[in-house]
């Protein structure tokens, strides 16, 4: 039998699963991460607690499934994208937390790039919108504050990342600074038509070139992991960010195909091959995956606030005692809110609006809103954001016929049902929904030759359980006005 090991470094937690040869999982194993808050629309984490936490995982997987390194054929890195580090080339150490993509430290200065008029070339280069969210005003934030570190990256001391580099230092020992397509393309500072970073935007942001690490293609030779990581050298021979990860783990390998992902965020992504659409409607232009040099992009829509709100309902509003409390509570409590719509902009909006500044508001409360309706709210404001999404796909792409779902919130029945119904299209679970870490493992397999391509892989994927819109459309049509009034209130305070 072979192996593959996954490790996928989220934002809330490190995972690590092996994957057999069939693409069942073997093991998983499991650390959460805390978020460290600064300042408000701050957030950052441990660099240390990445790595250990990537570490830990990946042991306690192998020992869980009672395999040692030299099992393991290869290994596949997934990983949070955007969120930004740097470290000393020469000690390995990072010189500040990790910037993480949900921060909105440098709203200010993406105002600044927006004023100068470099939009629309960041766009027709990047396929992104001028946010926070991306790699590349963060890095030049902590370059540009902090004179002995903008010094030592003129000098060539230091090196930038996002975590999929940072775990690969880390893992080869500092042989192998490197990164894939995917992750580049999140940066805003990676030309997706030329495939390679683009030197009048790192001119303009006063990025040291030498800074940044080689663009691979997603599946193939990255490095080699250290024999004292997990008692033997294996070989890194796929990676990809999160969200293009779980786009492969859903086997969404044809063009129109399209996945939608609900864990700390919620990203909808179509396959749109390899054809580069640019969208009109607040959608990013991305690359889905690049194997054997050739570029495969997709469209994705990003909203910062999914998984976390159930989070917040349980740690700071103390509302539920378990995540899973949420589907019983939804359950009995039904569709009906009393008009109570909870907008969730914790860290601003994202697609479609893209404004940094907005904050989380609930609408409608009165003195009869109750418990069970301000949780039911915040499970349906993942649905209601997804529909926002899914619209602006429909003006800029195919429509959707189906969405096919993971992530942590897609266990609940209760959500996907919702979904469906707020979504008007069959939203498809599948059966193993460990779909991010899937995809890093099914890259890893093509980059150690061990099956020829992708599409050999889609086969394997397999349904376990659809759900059918039934909701009337006008009690739909009601329920998405009223959240259009209540997104309206939080940009505008009308």
């Amino acid at each position: 039998m072979t192996y593959i090991l996954a490790l996928d470094q989220g934002t809330s937690s490190s995972r690590a699963i092996v994957f057999d040869e069939r693409g069942e999982v073997v093991s998983i194993a499991q650390e959460s991460l805390d978020m460290i808050f600064p300042a408000d629309g701050w957030v950052e984490q441990d660099p240390e607690a990445l790595w250990q936490s990537t570490l830990n995982s990946g042991r306690a997987a192998l020992a869980q499934a009672e395999l040692t390194g030299s099992d393991i054929a290869a290994i596949g890195i997934t990983n949070q994208r955007e969120t930004t580090l740097v470290w000393d080339k020469n000690t390995g150490d990072c010189v500040a937390n990790a910037v993480v993509w949900q921060d909105r430290r440098t709203a200010a200065r993406c105002e600044e790039i927006e004023a100068d008029g470099m939009a629309e070339t960041i766009a027709h280069k990047t396929g992104l919108v001028v946010d926070p969210y991306f790699s590349a005003t963060k890095l030049a934030w902590l370059l540009d504050g902090n004179g002995s570190l903008r010094t030592a990256a003129q000098r060539g001391d230091l090196c930038f990342g996002t975590v999929d580099s940072f775990l690969l230092w880390r893992l080869t020992k500092g042989r192998s600074h490197k990164t894939d397509a995917t992750n580049a393309s999140r940066t805003m500072l990676f030309d997706i038509r030329r495939q390679q970073w683009d030197e009048e935007l790192c001119r303009y942001l006063n990025v040291p070139a030498d800074m940044l690490p080689a663009v691979c293609d997603s599946a193939g030779e990255f490095g080699v992991a250290h024999t004292e990581w997990f008692g033997a050298p294996i070989p890194v021979t796929g990676i990809a960010g999160d969200q293009q990860s779980a786009l492969i783990g859903q086997a969404c390998f044809e063009v129109g195909m399209s996945k939608s992902t609900y864990g700390t965020g919620c990203f909808l992504m179509t396959n749109t091959g390899p054809m580069l659409v640019n969208s009109s409607h607040g959608l990013l232009t991305t690359v889905g995956y690049r194997i054997g040099g050739q570029t495969t992009y997709a469209l994705e829509g990003s909203i910062f606030v999914a998984g976390v709100a159930v989070k917040w309902l349980r740690d700071k509003l103390r509302m539920i005692d378990e995540a899973g409390d949420t589907e019983g509570i939804a359950e009995a409590n039904g569709v009906d809110t009393g008009g109570v719509y909870v907008v969730p902009a914790f860290t601003g909006l994202g697609a479609p609006y893209w404004e940094p500044d907005v904050r989380g508001t609930i609408t409608g409360m009165t003195l009869d809103t109750s418990r069970e309706q301000i949780v039911t709210a915040t499970l349906q404001s993942v649905a209601y954001q997804t529909a926002e999404l899914v619209d602006a796909m429909a003006h800029d792409g195919p429509d959707l016929a189906r969405v096919r779902v993971d992530g942590g919130m897609v266990v609940n029945d209760w959500v996907c049902q919702f979904l469906a119904d707020i979504l008007d299209v069959d939203v498809e679970r599948p059966a193993i929904t460990e779909t991010t870490a899937l995809g890093a493992a099914s890259l890893a397999s093509v980059g150690a030759g061990l099956v020829g391509d992708l599409q050999t892989l889609a086969h394997g994927w397999r349904i376990d359980r659809a759900f059918h819109p039934g909701m009337p459309a006008p009690r739909r049509a009601m329920l998405l006005d009223g959240w259009k009034s209540a997104v309206a209130r939080a940009r505008y305070g009308a």
